[in-house]
């Protein structure tokens, strides 16, 4: 994907992440749920208290990941979009896994089977090896990449509001592969 397709809307960008290849080292999957959040108007996203040390990648150029630690046990990965300064961030939380499946099985050893060895993002991030250490890094030349099959798979989209937030809570703003084994529970 080029800077380009980042510097959207952060609504746009989910939807279109959807059926998109996630790629880390050995591992890949393809994006089958994701959740935007819309910067500093948005009470759900971090981006709403400005910018701090934590929130800074978000405000910074998009195209970058943006990963942080949560619940004290979960690393969640976010891309950054929306045009510099306005924090829009894309939330991946479940990826069909396509590649490195037997990686991904020995990081993730209590996974059920393949449809739950990525399906939520601290499930995803540990399965991938994704770590905050890759916080920050480019989205297009760094360790963490997205690619577009060459031909698209046809699929309907599904809409429903986030999960497991306080604030703004009805938004529908998770967008997922219909039909997907591979989405949160």
């Amino acid at each position: 994907m080029t800077e380009e397709f980042y510097v959207r809307d952060a609504v746009a960008v989910a939807r279109d992440c959807l059926g998109k290849i996630l790629v880390h080292g050995r591992t890949a999957g393809r994006i089958v749920e994701v959740e935007a959040y819309l910067g500093v108007k948005d009470l759900a996203a971090h981006a709403s208290h400005g910018v701090t040390n934590r929130t800074r990648v978000m405000f910074g150029p998009p195209a970058h990941a943006y990963i942080y630690f949560i619940y004290g046990m979960h690393e969640c990965l976010n891309f950054v979009c929306e045009p510099e300064g306005l924090a829009g961030c894309v939330l991946i939380r479940a990826l069909e896994p396509l590649a490195g499946i037997p990686l991904m099985e020995r990081r993730r050893v209590k996974a059920r089977g393949i449809e739950s060895l990525t399906s939520g993002p601290g499930k995803l991030t540990q399965a991938m090896g994704i770590t905050r250490r890759l916080n920050g890094s480019s989205l297009i030349s760094g360790p963490i990449t997205v690619r577009a099959l060459p031909e698209e798979l046809a699929f309907e989209i599904g809409v429903s509001p986030r999960i497991g937030i306080r604030h703004c809570a009805d938004w529908p703003l998770r967008f997922f592969v219909q039909g997907s084994h591979c989405i949160s529970k």
